[in-house]
């Protein structure tokens, strides 16, 4: 089991995980939060969240200069990098999707609403933020969500509509997300421990932690895995069979389980 002076990474979802699913609270992983900063142990949020939201909660959080892979794995950054590192190849960017969407809608009849489509107000009430934290949610880069309105059948015409045009669709926990094909979680991850080496020589030792369908990729690429138990219907299905942990609890509750189960 890997122990606070091993080169440990953290990587780990936000919303149902280390942030409480319906209050965003993350009070009960904070005992757990100050052993991995008393270590300097990088604490890498990978979220469904936009950088603009992801930013202040670093702050709040106190992980400030941390990598984070925002928006499913669309967008990677951290501060300090180096413009080799910040030359990710770029796909579509958000006005782009945003377009062939309404390009598919028009021509297909698809039916779904997505960020674009509405006001700050309504992404508050279908997530609960507040109208300033929906406003950042809304500040998007690299991939649309959206809420499907539509049949099964359409559903998977849409995903065929989208494969042509190299897009793809990720569950999330209250939203689809359309993106870039390949640039999921796992992608994201692989990329940042790359170009992100630990001090020294040697390689990162990575824990994960998510609670939902879209953070399996993220999950089957690290060491050690802690599925955090969550309200998706859908579930977390992993490729991996070794090293994952299944927590009782929810949320932060379930993410402190799994570092303690792991961390000696």
């Amino acid at each position: 089991m890997p122990a606070l002076h091993d080169p440990l990474m953290i990587v780990t979802d936000l919303d149902g995980s280390l942030l409480d699913h319906h209050t965003y609270s993350w009070e009960a992983a904070e005992a757990w939060l100050a052993r991995l900063k008393a270590a300097d142990i990088p604490i890498v949020i990978c979220s469904s969240k936009t950088a603009a939201e992801i930013e202040p909660l670093q702050r709040a959080l106190d992980i400030v200069g941390a990598p984070f892979i925002a928006e499913n794995g669309a967008i990677v950054k951290w501060q300090q990098q180096t413009p080799a590192a910040a030359d990710r190849a770029s796909g579509k960017n958000y006005a782009a999707i945003c377009k062939t969407l309404r390009q598919l809608r028009e021509q297909d009849g698809f039916k779904f609403t997505g960020f674009a489509d509405v006001t700050e107000k309504e992404v508050a009430d279908w997530t609960g933020l507040t109208p300033h934290d929906a406003a950042l949610a809304k500040t998007r880069e690299g991939s649309e969500s959206l809420i499907w309105r539509d049949t099964s059948e359409q559903f998977t015409a849409f995903q065929q509509a989208l494969a042509a045009q190299q897009l793809e669709l990720v569950q999330g926990g209250r939203f689809w997300h359309v993106m870039d094909q390949g640039r999921g979680k796992g992608a994201a991850l692989d990329w940042l421990l790359t170009h992100y080496p630990p001090p020294g020589s040697g390689r990162w030792i990575t824990i994960g932690l998510g609670d939902g369908p879209n953070d399996a990729p993220m999950l089957d690429k690290v060491d050690y895995a802690v599925v955090i138990k969550g309200y998706s219907k859908i579930g977390v299905t992993l490729k991996r069979q070794q090293h994952v942990f299944y927590s009782a609890g929810f949320g932060p509750e379930g993410w402190s389980e799994g570092l303690t189960h792991y961390i000696t």
